[in-house]
């Protein structure tokens, strides 16, 4: 039997003395079909284990945010950041910033953003630093301390905030906000 490399003993072609006398077309086809079968399976099998699993609360809250049903996304997205998922964190904090299927909560998106930023997310660290830069709470040397961790990961639109920031910021706040930075590094 012609044993093809990667192919099943159902991917097999029949024995010589079974093929018709367009055995080499019928050979071609065979050999066609089988390398795009397992071309089809390694695709998936790629493909599968890259992406979030299909059912986890992240993908859920996707498919329910981009479906217009912003109050499942927001459960989806809150039982996976339960579960530590700090895209589902940052995600829900954003429906908590915009009052989007949820109550608008400043405080409850910061502290979402900060749970995620602790743990190194720089779209968290980028979003709480400039929550601390503007509004009735603004904290500028804190806004120092995240907008510097995410630009830190080499990030250009939490550098951009950050130079805004800094011209704002007297040598007082910013002399703070250093502060708070080495003293974050060297927890």
């Amino acid at each position: 039997m012609a044993v093809m490399p990667f192919a099943s003993a159902a991917m097999q072609m029949p024995p010589t003395s079974q093929r018709s006398a367009t055995s080499a077309r019928s050979q071609v086809r065979w050999t066609a079909f089988c390398i795009i079968a397992l071309t089809a399976i390694s695709a998936l099998v790629v493909t599968t284990t890259s992406l979030p699993a299909a059912g986890s609360g992240l993908v859920d809250g996707l498919a329910a945010y981009d479906a217009g049903d912003l109050r499942a996304a927001a459960t989806a997205w809150r039982e996976a950041a339960d579960q530590g998922d700090l895209d589902a964190m940052v995600a829900l904090a954003g429906l908590y910033e915009a009052g989007d299927g949820v109550p608008a909560s400043p405080a409850m998106a910061r502290q979402l953003y900060r749970r995620a930023a602790a743990r190194g997310h720089p779209v968290a660290q980028l979003n709480l630093g400039d929550s601390y830069s503007r509004g009735t709470a603004t904290d500028l040397p804190r806004a120092y301390l995240w907008l510097s961790l995410a630009a830190a990961q080499g990030r250009t639109w939490p550098a951009a905030r950050l130079r805004d920031i800094t011209a704002r910021m007297s040598a007082t706040e910013l002399s703070e906000g250093e502060r708070l930075l080495t003293n974050w590094r060297d927890r």
